[in-house]
């Protein structure tokens, strides 16, 4: 089988990177399991849009909504995809909203679908303008961002965490920079189409009883244009 990297993202406390992809010739998303290291992601120069080939059997033990993890064998890096093949994955795996995506309301501010409600798979692409999304800074972690967000069935969800790992990396680069995150909204509003990739969390419970499985943005891209230092590791 071969996937096009769509989702490469970062974990809080591991050096492990997340990667999941879309199968071209099925549409559906595969994340391969074991996680690989960052320095793993490196050495192939593994990023999204990296064309992988390898044999894989869907892991039916962690169970939904996460169903879209299987174990590998044989996993090698087999080039990059054009743009237009990028361009079409996205294209073909849209949902028209994150509540629709996830066939699950969330209320207004809502960020957690609770663990009684599983939805049927833990990634989504919604494509909206680059008016309705705006990066902000995390006032509490330094290096961190978030996202904003007005759906495109108007409901609008708030300081998201942005895990995409090309995002991270260039914010722990600028943060301090006088013009950031301006400078990366500013670029985001000049382009014609703009895709993020949707993703949910472990379940998870806060200090507040809220305890299910949380939004996160995998991945956030742009067309015609891209930002070549968040897409790559230098």
């Amino acid at each position: 089988m071969e996937i096009i990297i769509t989702d490469l993202t970062r974990f809080n406390t591991s050096d492990k990177v997340c990667i999941a992809g879309v199968n071209i010739n099925t549409n559906k998303c595969v994340r391969p399991m074991p996680y690989l290291t960052t320095t793993k992601c490196q050495e192939l120069n593994i990023l999204p849009g990296s064309k992988l080939k390898g044999d894989f059997q869907q892991n039916t033990s962690r169970g939904l909504p996460h169903s879209e993890d299987n174990y590998y064998n044989n996993l090698i890096h087999n080039g990059a995809c054009t743009a237009d093949e990028f361009h079409k994955v996205l294209n073909n795996t849209i949902a028209v909203s994150v509540s629709a995506g996830f066939s699950y309301l969330f209320p207004e501010g809502g960020k957690v679908i609770p663990y009684t409600n599983i939805p049927h798979q833990s990634i989504v692409t919604v494509k909206v303008k680059s008016s309705q999304i705006k990066i902000v800074k995390d006032s509490f972690s330094h290096g961190k961002i978030k996202l904003n967000l007005k759906d495109n069935d108007n409901k609008k969800y708030t300081y998201l965490p942005i895990t995409d790992l090309g995002f991270y990396n260039y914010a722990m680069k600028h943060f301090d920079d006088i013009d950031f995150p301006e400078k990366i909204n500013a670029f985001i509003d000049k382009q014609e189409e703009l895709y993020l990739r949707v993703g949910l969390s472990g379940r998870y419970a806060d200090n507040n009883g809220r305890d299910g499985y949380w939004i996160q943005i995998n991945g956030i891209y742009t067309f015609p244009n891209f930002d070549t230092e968040i897409r790559s590791y230098t």
